[in-house]
């Protein structure tokens, strides 16, 4: 799961016309059609999956307080609200444009079988199919917004206006506090950009494939001085990637630079991919991106900056996926690192994945035995959207960069086409046992620990901390239950905490300060590096 943009998955067939998580229905009238064109003569041909959106104009006006509706997008915290169409475009040229029926692969349903009345509708060519990874990014094409009644008895002709630019790595959120814009200029000035080529992948995909992602170094650092720094390899949750480190960096190199948290050098790592997120697993779909991590880049950067070389001077932290992909690296490589601090993680138990028990008989991944939906989504107590809702929705979207297909990218064996074979099937929820057995034996984090802990102990006892919401917006409270349970049942010494009310998205946040939660995590670290040290937190 991600911090960000939350969008879990799918691989749909084609031919959708469902209305599942849909609270407004008619009867389906005549099939309703758009025209999309470019609308610049004598633009480049374009090819990719165009998404039209449409949006009941009553709540689109409501939610812009009377402003100018300019977007429509889907709302993955509300399934159903926002209609979303799609096809498959090899080639969209000026003047000559395509069809595509609203009708055929749609989520929540047809837009036929909406209530009469006026929407707002948006056309979208996603040129590179990173739609449900990314949204909207560079080079994707853009219509403006328009306004019309539906049903419509002719063809709409939407015209893709705009080519959307790439998005800036350094552009803070609007959500980025004054402090941390004032603190980016001279955080960027002590970050160096990270671009690694690995001979592994490399190898693995027979082209060139870079690991990327930034190092910052602490305040005071000099490469002519012998003073080497513990390391925090950091990386991101779900939908995150270069363009999201910026407000972090900022934030962390604030903290030190105040001594609210300790002096080390803090690794920002990419972790996303075409397929969603890699998780620096070592996946026979997506590579062995855990070894190209330990066997590769972590002795390159320790030739090159003054790291503390120790196992005791490595430390991870990640956050959704990124707090899974770290609890893996710490669980897969002990000797490495000396302890992962992994907040509100991915499944690590596979009894409860996001709420369903894989291991059980004929298991579903949209209904319980009694028939009821399973919950994927959640706030305040109130379920916003189930597991079928957003598989569903993500089928429509594109089959790439999904977050269950993501999973499957990183957990599945693959398939005679190439592509990893599904755990579930889309269409009926059912999940499939052998591809369950292949999940449990090589990436269920807690059978791995229960089957290989004598083996573990020495190197890894001690060093899992696990932080997690008891009110996780993703349920991912659950899991983390399973494995203590587990690692109690070993005897093991672990540190998992569970913190009351905490949500997935409020994690880090006390009081007035949001990185609360990073700055205790930082000097935790610390003290497994630096033992003896007298440095202590600067009061805020």
């Amino acid at each position: 799961m991600r911090m960000h943009r939350v969008t879990p998955i799918v691989l749909l067939g084609l031919g959708l016309a469902i209305g599942t998580g849909c609270s407004r229905t008619a009867a389906p009238a005549a099939s309703q059609r758009f025209h999309v064109d470019i609308a610049t003569p004598g633009a480049a041909a374009e090819s990719g999956r165009l998404l039209l959106f449409a949006e009941d104009a009553a709540s689109a006006e409501a939610e812009n307080k009377g402003g100018a509706v300019k977007a429509v997008d889907v709302d993955p915290l509300a399934p159903g609200k926002v209609s979303v169409a799609a096809r498959e475009v090899s080639r969209l040229a000026p003047g000559q444009g395509v069809d595509i029926d609203a009708d055929a692969m749609a989520f929540p349903g047809p837009l036929a079988a909406l209530p009469p009345g006026d929407y707002y509708v948006q056309a979208v060519l996603d040129t590179d199919h990173s739609y449900n990874y990314s949204g909207r990014d560079g080079g994707d094409l853009v219509s403006d917004v328009v306004k019309l009644h539906l049903p419509a008895n002719a063809t709409t002709t939407l015209k893709l206006t705009t080519t959307l630019p790439a998005r800036d790595p350094w552009a803070l959120p609007a959500s980025a506090t004054q402090a941390t814009r004032d603190a980016l200029p001279e955080a960027r000035h002590h970050t160096e950009d990270l671009d690694y080529v690995s001979p592994a992948l490399s190898a693995f995909w027979g082209r060139p494939i870079h690991m990327r992602g930034f190092v910052l170094l602490p305040p005071g650092y000099d490469a002519n001085s012998a003073t080497r720094y513990p390391v925090v390899y950091l990386t991101h949750g779900f939908g995150g990637g270069l363009n999201h480190f910026a407000a972090g960096i900022a934030n962390t190199w604030l903290s030190m630079s105040k001594g609210e948290m300790p002096p080390m050098i803090w690794v920002y790592l990419d972790e996303s991919s075409a397929t969603g997120t890699h998780e620096f697993a070592d996946s026979v779909n997506n590579g062995p991106w855990g070894q190209a991590l330990t066997e590769e880049l972590i002795p390159q950067l320790e030739s090159r900056y003054h790291m503390d070389a120790n196992v005791s001077g490595r430390f991870l932290n990640g956050h959704s996926s990124g707090g899974w992909a770290t609890l893996w690296l710490q669980t897969r490589y002990p000797k490495v690192f000396g302890g992962t601090w992994s907040t509100s993680p991915d499944p690590s138990d596979f009894h409860d994945f996001t709420g369903v028990d894989l291991y059980t008989p004929q298991a579903n991944m949209y209904r319980k035995a009694d028939g009821t939906a399973y919950p994927l989504i959640r706030d305040n107590g109130k379920v916003l959207a189930t597991f079928e809702q957003f598989a569903r929705m993500e089928g429509v979207l594109g089959s790439y960069g999904g977050q269950i297909a993501s999973f499957e990218w990183v957990f599945s064996p693959r398939g005679a086409d190439g592509r990893p074979q599904p755990m579930f099937d889309r269409d009926t929820g059912n999940v499939d046992p052998t591809i369950v057995s292949y999940w449990r034996d090589h990436f269920d984090i807690a059978q791995r620990l229960q089957t290989q802990w004598p083996q573990l102990k020495p190197d890894l006892d001690g060093k899992i901390h696990l932080i997690v919401g008891t009110a996780d917006t993703f349920y991912l409270d659950g899991s983390a239950h399973h494995l203590k349970t587990v690692l109690d049942d070993l005897h093991a010494q672990s540190d998992i905490r569970f913190l009351p009310g905490k949500t997935h998205f409020d994690l880090y946040a006390s009081g007035g300060d949001r990185t609360a939660l990073l700055k205790q995590i930082a000097w935790e670290m610390y003290a497994v590096a630096r033992p003896q040290s007298n440095l202590k937190r600067a009061a805020p």
